[in-house]
């Protein structure tokens, strides 16, 4: 963490000097921008866009306060990374269960009205990640975005204590009128206006933003149900600890721990559901708990406390836009209203992809909101978050049939006792979350370099991976010091010449902080010079080969009032582990672009100055005339 280039710090460093626009204590008339619901999405667009404190935001909930009990709890690897960029992983890692493995129990061939444990799996066997797969409340999660948003220049917080009502768009500043009542406090039965430049939709399944821009969630509801439980329990079932998939003649279980030590949650099976009058969601936590005594057997289970219960029919549901531009429509105006989360798909929960899924729609759309009004980018940067998320949306509703169905199944009707577990391995770098992968657009470049760095897939998140950092030699992950700030980052890997000598980079680094074309350019006169871009450098050689002093300044820029020298820009392979090697770089060379949302938007030869910098140009302001 780097702190002091502004003064001295001896407070908190996570607290950042407030900065930006005032922001009142109520909810004001007029905003930039109105967010609806401080769920996973919600929270995360929030969190993103309290980093630019030139945009006014505030993001409305109908509850009174924080949310208590979640009922997410999964955290794949992909979302640990992007807690990361926001700061709290390690302290989150802490607090939540690991998940290592997952156990497997089937009938038993010599008596099948028993289970025995049938195999297990690793639930990372390749090493998709650095970072763990976790089971942790989603109130905690809330609770970290909330902490980071509140500390960030913006200080921003939510609005309790407002429900939407409504919305029409129409024209001027601030086209969107929004409609509010309020539902506790001083401003209970209150109904006021308040207007916005955008409105961002995360209000959940049964959202009233998505139904206020004509969107509809289309798609299956599955004939199957299933009790789900937190609960202290006292078992003699031996993998109470471990995450279990349980199949029996009697039904299905899948058993998650949670964090604690002591609390779990069972899907229990409660079998198919021949009408839609809604009478299974009836189910009492007393049948749910006998359901899963019978498929436990032998195995008993004494519920002593529940903390949570719910039944639920399997549900699978896209709409086919995620904001209010009709698709005949489609790049013809700019969208004003944006849906993320639940509110636009919605699916199983045994995959644990809820809450994942839909934190990462926030983090696509919440730095574009605050490009594009900041003036840092043309609004047509907005309509790539439709047509990225819907395909990922789509994509996870796929898998999610797969994997319920297979759940779902009885093990005799299989067409391999094995099936489930094979699934299981198979698939596991789709539900971490790094399947995704983002189709060439305004903000993602055509393959037509990668092979310059094959481990670094365009349209896929930037995988860390471990470098010296020269000036003090520390072994660090180069992807841990990428954070949500709103920035693009350039990763220039260096050719086999020494620090200084003219090769490729020299002329790269130069083209970089002197050109009219250079992305660099569009940083506005009196800012730090790496405000909007974060510019790194790899050096081939070990850290004792490089020598700072001769490093190319635009990879040492000063920042602050002082004018103080970064040296954390500049990283040398380590030869335990080498970057060049593990990431498949060319030793010639290369430039990695990733997104502000840590996802690779380009890979390019050292010497394609000229296609760096159109590549950014219809993104940024970069070699237009300075105004006067």
């Amino acid at each position: 963490m780097q702190f002091h280039h502004h003064g001295y710090v001896s407070g908190d460093p996570r607290v950042l000097p407030a900065s930006g626009i005032d922001r009142p204590d109520e909810l004001p008339d007029e905003m930039d921008v109105l967010i609806v619901g401080s769920g996973p999405a919600g929270m995360v667009t929030a969190a993103q866009l309290s980093q630019f404190p030139g945009v006014s935001t505030r993001i409305v909930e109908r509850r009174g306060g924080r949310l208590a009990i979640g009922q997410a709890d999964g955290i794949q690897a992909r979302s640990v990374e992007t807690f990361q960029a926001f700061g709290f992983a390690e302290r989150i890692i802490a607090e939540a269960y690991r998940i290592t493995e997952m156990a497997f129990w089937k009938p038993d061939p010599a008596d099948p009205t028993r289970i025995v444990r049938a195999a297990r799996a690793v639930d990372d066997p390749t090493g998709i990640s650095e970072f763990p797969h976790l089971i942790v409340n989603q109130a905690r999660v809330l609770d970290y975005f909330a902490e980071f948003a509140a500390n960030s220049p913006s200080r921003l917080k939510p609005d309790y204590g407002w429900e939407f009502r409504g919305l029409e768009i129409g024209d001027g500043e601030y086209p969107v009128s929004v409609t509010l009542v309020g539902t506790s406090g001083p401003q209970e039965g209150v109904q006021r206006t308040v207007r916005a430049k955008y409105v961002v939709g995360s209000d959940g399944a049964r959202s009233k933003v998505r139904e206020s821009i004509g969107c509809t969630l289309a798609g299956d509801q599955a004939n199957h149900a299933w009790g789900v439980m937190d609960v202290l329990a006292v078992t003699d079932f031996p993998d109470i600890r471990t995450k279990c998939s349980i199949q029996s003649e009697y039904g299905n279980i899948l058993l998650i721990p949670r964090e604690g030590g002591y609390l779990f949650r069972m899907y229990v099976d409660l079998g198919e559901v021949h009408d839609d009058s809604g009478a299974v969601r009836a189910t009492t936590i007393e049948q749910i708990i006998a359901k899963a005594n019978e498929i436990l057997h032998p195995y008993t289970l004494d519920v002593r406390n529940v903390a949570w219960h719910s039944v639920y029919e399997v549900g699978h549901r896209l709409t086919d836009r995620f904001d209010d531009v009709l698709l005949p429509e489609a790049g013809t105006r700019t969208p004003r209203v944006f849906i993320t989360g639940d509110a636009c798909h919605t699916h199983s929960a045994k995959a644990g992809q809820g809450m994942n899924v839909s934190m990462q729609d926030g983090f696509n759309l919440g730095w574009k909101l605050g490009h594009v009004l900041e003036g840092r980018s043309p609004e047509s940067l907005l309509a790539t978050y439709s047509a990225e998320r819907q395909v990922v949306a789509q994509n996870l509703i796929d898998f999610d049939k797969q994997w319920s169905t297979l759940m779902a199944t009885k093990p005799e009707d299989l067409a391999d006792p094995t099936e489930l577990e094979d699934f299981y391995v198979r698939t596991a770098e789709f539900p971490a979350g790094f399947m995704t992968e983002y189709a060439p657009s305004l903000i993602v470049g055509e393959a037509r370099h990668q092979g310059l760095a094959t481990g670094y897939p365009i349209g896929k998140r930037f995988k860390s991976a471990v470098v010296e950092r020269v000036c003090d030699t520390n072994p660090v992950q180069l992807g841990h010091h990428a954070r949500a700030d709103g920035r693009w980052r350039i990763y220039v890997f260096a050719d086999a010449a020494e620090a200084g000598s003219p090769s490729a980079l020299a002329d790269l680094a130069d083209w970089l902080e002197t050109s009219p074309d250079s992305p660099l350019a569009a940083t506005p006169e009196g800012m730090d010079a790496d405000a909007w871009f974060d510019v790194k450098v790899i050096y081939q050689q070990d850290h004792t080969g490089v020598d700072i002093g001769r490093v190319p300044t635009v990879f040492l820029p000063r920042s602050g009032p002082f004018g103080l020298i970064d040296y954390e820009k500049v990283y040398a392979a380590s030869p335990k582990d080498d970057i060049f090697d593990t990431r498949g770089i060319d030793r010639g060379g290369a430039v990695v672009v990733v997104r502000p949302d840590q996802y690779v938007a380009d890979v390019l030869p050292l010497t394609a100055r000229d296609e760096l910098g159109a590549f950014f140009r219809p993104i940024l302001a970069v070699g237009r005339p300075a105004a006067v």
